[in-house]
């Protein structure tokens, strides 16, 4: 890939990002009055934090946004002496321009060591007259209470169908692509919100053929169709565990996921089934077991196959009943 599609077509302008309306205004607001305040960035992946961060600058600083705008990855230099020498220092001189401070974005904030943070409170409240701090994370939990309370916390929502669909048919106009019904609904399904990856979903996509469709997706995405993983549970539920292991083994096979991949899409097509509640709760509960299990090391394959075992034990008491 020469380029990397999430960048070239990286908004220029607040205005211009996509579904995160409410935010985009408040945002807005400060660029219009040059009035900013320490900012927090909070939500998922792929919902907007960094562009956002980077739009701001551009509104704020224009030609100038580059000198006057400072980057770091907080999950590469977390430690306690990052602050003190390299935010610090940079924190401290002046801004150039007429912007009047400028920004540190700490992009991943949350990976700063506690030490770190109690470090970093300190800086930005001593530096404020020559500089403001962008926070962005997943977790606000994990940062500490004194520094979210030196901030105006904006907390971003997975991205809705609508905005999503709106940019790729931007990006396939551009890239002279052709995005077909089921296509774009695979692209939704596999984002699940997330707009970076939708875009290099479509860009790994285009790199087959100019039409993109389910299967041109499904070939290049991690990720199995919502049909087949829909498949194996109702295999599962009809009592035939040997039945339900080779459509496990198809699954694991021709797709090359892994025990965590499967089990994220079990969870996502569970409340799709046509089974009472109550059988609901017992097959979430069994997987939230296994899930915890693999995360803490077991082995996948054996893990999968005691979850859908207990899937066979349960397809086999709704059948007495």
């Amino acid at each position: 890939m020469k380029e990397v599609w999430v960048e070239k077509y990286r908004p220029g302008k607040l205005a211009d990002v996509a579904g995160q309306d409410e935010i985009v205004e408040r945002l807005t607001a400060y660029a219009k009055t040059r009035s900013l305040p320490h900012l927090l960035f909070a939500g998922p992946a792929g919902t907007g934090k960094t562009t956002c961060a980077i739009a701001l600058a551009k509104e704020l600083f224009g030609e100038e946004w580059k000198i006057n705008f400072h980057e770091l990855n907080a999950s590469d230099e977390r430690g306690i002496n990052v602050v003190r020498t390299k935010i610090k220092e940079y924190a401290r001189t002046a801004p150039i321009g007429e912007g009047g401070f400028k920004i540190i974005f700490l992009d991943e904030a949350d990976a700063l060591t506690h030490d770190a943070q109690a470090a970093l409170r300190r800086t930005m409240e001593k530096y404020t007259s020559t500089c403001r701090f962008v926070l962005s994370c997943n977790y606000s939990s994990k940062i500490i209470e004194p520094i979210q309370s030196r901030c105006a916390v904006f907390r971003f929502r997975p991205l809705k169908p609508e905005p999503i669909e709106k940019y790729l048919n931007k990006i396939a106009k551009a890239e002279k692509l052709k995005i077909t019904k089921d296509g774009m609904a695979s692209i939704i399904y596999i984002a699940q919100g997330d707009m970076r990856k939708a875009i290099n979903s479509l860009q790994v996509a285009a790199s087959l053929s100019d039409t993109i469709d389910e299967d041109a997706l499904y070939k290049t995405a991690t990720i199995a169709r919502p049909e087949d993983v829909k498949k194996l549970l109702d295999i599962a539920l009809t009592g035939k565990f040997l039945a339900t292991r080779e459509k496990l083994d198809e699954l694991l096979i021709e797709y090359g996921l892994s025990g965590e991949d499967v089990i994220r899409q079990i969870h996502r097509t569970i409340f799709d089934l046509s089974i009472d509640e109550a059988y609901k709760v017992q097959l979430v509960d069994r997987l939230g077991e296994a899930e915890f299990r693999m995360v803490e090391g077991s082995n996948d394959r054996i893990q999968l196959e005691a979850l859908l075992a207990h899937f066979v034990v349960i397809g086999l008491e709704m059948q007495k009943k």
